[in-house]
């Protein structure tokens, strides 16, 4: 497991997890999973979105930052299998990448704040959301990774005796 980095104007982190790319990819296009994935505590639940997210697709989600809130995501980078990355009237992504290996496939994750406003740059920075970030990242990965585990996605044919 890598430990996330503080890029230019990124967060990014990335572990290698035993299953399937697409399986691991399906759990992260359910807008219904990402708070049972989210390693920053921030996501509570889906109000409203597709099964399973595809390019253009909208979704809605209860937060909470220190108040609750609800926020609408767009999907605006998509590649059934490989890639899905939304963002929210602020813009700035959350990316995820899905790339098949010889211990299972490589997730990475990036929080991308270079779409962004100028101004919500400055408010990304001045809340330290890049520094919290490489936690958040990591922990969800590790999230992932305990769910793919839970859930046998690595199609594991052991049986308990």
């Amino acid at each position: 497991m890598n430990s996330a980095v503080i890029l230019d104007q990124s967060v990014t982190g990335s572990r290698i997890i035993n299953a399937g790319a697409q399986e691991l990819f399906d759990v992260v296009a359910s807008p219904s999973m990402h708070h049972v994935i989210d390693g920053s505590g921030t996501v509570k639940n889906t109000l409203k979105g597709a099964d399973k997210l595809g390019l253009g697709d909208t979704f809605t989600t209860r937060m909470r930052v220190v108040v609750p809130y609800v926020i609408r995501n767009t999907v605006k980078e998509f590649d059934d299998g490989h890639l899905i990355a939304w963002s929210h009237i602020a813009g700035w992504r959350w990316r995820f990448e899905f790339e098949e290996d010889e211990g299972g496939t490589l997730v990475t994750e990036t929080f991308d704040w270079s779409f962004a406003h100028p101004l919500a740059v400055k408010y990304v920075q001045m809340a330290g959301w890049p520094e919290r970030n490489v936690s958040s990242i990591d922990q969800t990965l590790a999230r992932l990774n305990d769910y793919a585990e839970r859930k046998d996605l690595g199609g594991s044919d052991s049986t308990d005796t």
